[in-house]
This record gives structure tokens, C-alpha cells and sequence, in this order.
């Protein structure tokens, strides 16, 4: 397999463990201000919206760099 195509797909994969662990994050801490306020309903209040926006901005672009990490590192 071509080393670019091995470093996306694990820039991908490292992508989506990282979204899924601070959604996960964000969603409990949610859900703990939804309980100290005595609502019944969890959101996400525009500091955990702002974040989530740019983790995913960020996470777009880590598959590209580790490919051409990975690229670069396998030349040599």
C-alpha cells in the first residue's frame, strides 16, 4: 500500500477518535449543567458549539497531514 494512502487512512482514524472522545466530553458535561439547573432537556450552550466547530475544522485537514507525513518519512 502506498505509505500517503496508510497515513490517512490512520490520520482518519486518529480523527474520529478524537471527535468521538471530546463529543462524549462535551455531552457529559452537558448533561451535568442540564442537572445542576434542573432542566430536562441537555444542549450545548455556544462555547461547546464554537468548540466541536473547530475540532471538526481542524480534523478535515489531519488525514492530509499525516499522509503527507507519512509520505515524506517513507522516502528516505
Amino acid at each position: 500500500m502506498h505509505p500517503a494512502i496508510s497515513g490517512a487512512l490512520t490520520g482518519f482514524l486518529v480523527a474520529v477518535v478524537l471527535f468521538v472522545a471530546d463529543y462524549m466530553m462535551l455531552r457529559s458535561r452537558a448533561a451535568e449543567r442540564a442537572k445542576k439547573n434542573h432542566k430536562t432537556i441537555v444542549e450545548f450552550d455556544q462555547t461547546d458549539k464554537g468548540r466541536v466547530l473547530s475540532l471538526l475544522r481542524f480534523l478535515i485537514f489531519l488525514p492530509v497531514m499525516f499522509a503527507v507525513g507519512n509520505w515524506m518519512m517513507s522516502k528516505g
